[in-house]
């Protein structure tokens, strides 16, 4: 791709009014400067590249066709929302993509009017969508509703749920099945567009609809035969009958980098439907950057990265990250345990299982984004003696709850749950951040909660889990580096319910739950510099707690602290609640509980995010200074 010098269509469009002035000849000149603009914007801020290039087109004829935003986009996910960003008014802001203070790398109501649902996680449009066109229907209020879901969204149930509730509705909504991945047979040449325009038609759906009532005249059974018959007819056209057995009109395969074959096609479905339509376009994920159509993941997710040759420049880590370190020691448990699998959601690379995969080809299942299916998936196989590590992140692991509740907590079932992106996640902000994972297990009887507090702990936690058998268990570690802590070849199985004392002490008590470990350790020679003798310890579990360990940090101090990467009602509410039946805070035993706030925090760096939070260093010294009713610090200095 040659980047232009210029944008002179680019630079007329503030607003999709200005892009409907546009001749449908400029548009593909249009088409080149956005996707320059967007590889020059994400060059310097990284992010979703990928999918927003391989939607461009797209993008462009959608707001060109539609009058947005009275007539609603709602994109799924949001990784391809970046060329939609830049022509609905934040063009001059995308330099700030997820950035502290920033635009959000997903669609988000309240950034912009064009974006009227937010997204982060997947298969939520089609739902969305729907809401919004009943909507319109009840209040009146004719409008469209366009659905843009990817391919790989569609493997989520709720996806199917949303489809045949569409059909069976009735509603005029359009969905866009945005086929980036070739799943099903790319369109070739001007026929497939015609047949597309075709089958759009005013005529056509005007005959489809007089055939359909002319045969409600002759029965039932003549009715629904020949309905059947022309369904299926069309559909070894077209490849649509499945779409058209859930209600929905089908039109494509169609090129979606072709202005000729969407506009008309575009045109016709918001002229001339008046139900449900499903269009299929297929794209090029990575279209128009040749680094990003050479790679595998087609450039998915970058970091700032060099515009000529694509080269990214990421910082050489201090330390193996926490997801490197699990992934070497499942593969460690799998090579000394035939019964260890791996199950992942469309995650291998983001949960270190592309390793496990290239050791264990045939002992990984990626079920797609199917969270639900994934943990059910798993406790069938636990069910059988396999033992399954279903490695989820925090925030997808919340879409699968009820089947954690009822498939495998109520019957006991050994799945292993390895939690990857613990706490907050920087610039994906609040709908990545895993804040509540502690909180919604720790109460399911029967469940060991572990969370580690370095790598070398998270080793311990990965054989623990594989030695287990007893029932669920889990186990949740952060995104990034380690502590560069010296690492075993292999961990050792931890005593369950079993915590550990790091440094002792006779004032303060720091009891961690998690990866702020080193800001205790910190924290501790700040407070024992000014005087107070200060307590370190790892609980490792939330449940079961080590009601050893708080009766002996609560009869030996005069604070405790709790602290953890996670929501209110997570750990430190079970030992609080433990303190209280045993009648430990009756004797002026000061406890403080340090919590993710209850606010949606927004995209920084993580460790100005903990900051904010107050869960750094500081920010548990202050915490100690309050209890005690002294002045706190701010500089690491006492006051």
């Amino acid at each position: 791709m040659t980047l232009p010098s210029k944008t002179s269509i680019l630079d007329r469009i503030r607003l999709p009014e200005d892009l409907r002035a546009i001749h449908d000849r400029d548009l593909p000149q249009l088409a080149e400067e956005v996707r320059a603009e967007m590889i020059s914007s994400v060059s310097r801020t990284g992010g979703h590249l990928g999918a927003g290039l391989g939607v461009v087109e797209l993008t462009i004829a959608i707001h060109k066709v539609f009058n947005t935003p009275d007539d609603r986009l709602i994109f799924d996910v949001g990784h391809q929302c970046y060329p939609h960003k830049i022509l609905t008014g934040r063009r001059e802001r995308m330099s700030t993509l997820r950035q502290e203070n920033g635009i959000s790398g997903f669609t988000r109501r309240a950034e912009s009017e064009y974006d009227p649902f937010g997204a982060g996680h997947s298969s939520t449009s089609i739902s969305a969508g729907l809401g919004m066109a009943v909507a319109s229907k009840l209040q009146d209020r004719p409008r469209n509703v366009i659905s843009v879901i990817g391919d790989g969204a569609m493997s989520a149930g709720m996806a199917y749920e949303a489809l045949n509730n569409a059909g069976a509705l009735g509603a005029r909504q359009i969905v866009i099945l945005n086929d980036n991945d070739m799943s099903i047979a790319r369109p070739t040449g001007a026929m497939s567009a015609y047949l597309a325009r075709l089958a759009s038609g005013k005529t056509y759906l005007e005959v489809r609809d007089f055939g359909k009532r002319l045969t409600s005249y002759l029965g039932k059974s003549i009715e629904s035969a020949i309905s059947r018959a022309v369904g299926h007819a069309r559909g070894y056209v077209t490849g649509g009958t499945m779409f058209e057995e859930l209600g929905f009109y089908h039109i494509g395969p169609i090129d979606g980098h072709s202005f000729d074959h969407l506009l008309p096609v575009l045109r016709n479905a918001r002229d001339n439907a008046r139900g449900p339509v499903l269009i299929h376009v297929v794209t090029q994920k990575g279209k128009g950057y040749a680094p990003a159509e050479a790679a595998s993941d087609k450039l998915h997710a970058v970091s700032r990265f060099d515009v000529v040759t694509g080269h990214q420049a990421k910082a050489k880590p201090n330390a193996p990250s926490y997801t490197s370190v699990f992934a070497k020691a499942l593969i460690e448990e799998a090579r000394n345990d035939k019964d260890v699998v791996a199950i992942t959601a469309a995650m291998p690379s983001g949960t270190g299982l592309d390793k496990f995969e290239e050791i264990y080809p045939n002992r990984i299942f990626d079920v797609g984004i199917a969270e639900q299916h994934a943990v059910t998936f798993a406790a069938g196989l636990a069910s059988e003696g396999i033992k399954p590590f279903c490695a989820l992140y925090s925030t997808f692991l919340q879409r699968g709850y009820d089947q954690v509740v009822h498939d495998v907590a109520i019957q006991g079932l050994p799945v292993r749950f390895p939690i990857d992106r613990a706490g907050f996640v920087g610039a994906d902000g609040p709908t990545h951040a895993g804040s509540f994972d502690t909180t919604y297990l720790a109460t399911l009887p029967g469940f060991v909660v572990m969370a580690a507090g370095d790598e070398a702990e998270l080793m311990h936690m990965v054989r623990t889990a594989a030695a287990y058998d007893e029932g669920p268990i889990s186990f949740r570690y952060p995104r990034g580096e380690g502590t560069g802590v010296v690492l075993p070849e292999r961990g050792e199985i931890l005593e369950i319910g079993k915590g550990r004392i790091i440094s002792e002490g006779s004032k303060v008590a720091l009891l961690s739950f998690g990866t702020r470990l080193g800001e205790c350790r910190e924290a501790a020679t700040v407070l024992n510099a000014a005087g107070l003798s200060t307590t370190v310890a790892d609980a490792r579990f939330a449940k079961p707690l080590d009601h050893d360990l708080i009766r002996q940090l609560a009869a030996h101090h005069e604070v405790l602290v709790t602290i953890e990467e996670g929501a209110v009602g997570g750990f430190g509410a079970h030992v609080v609640q433990f303190l209280a039946n045993e009648g430990l805070l009756d004797h002026g035993l000061r406890v403080r509980q340090m919590v993710l706030p209850d606010i949606w925090m927004e995209q920084a760096k993580p460790e100005d995010m903990y900051a904010k939070a107050g869960l750094d260093r500081d920010g548990i010294v202050e915490t100690v200074f309050r209890a005690l009713g002294r002045h706190g610090v701010s500089t690491g200095t006492v006051g």
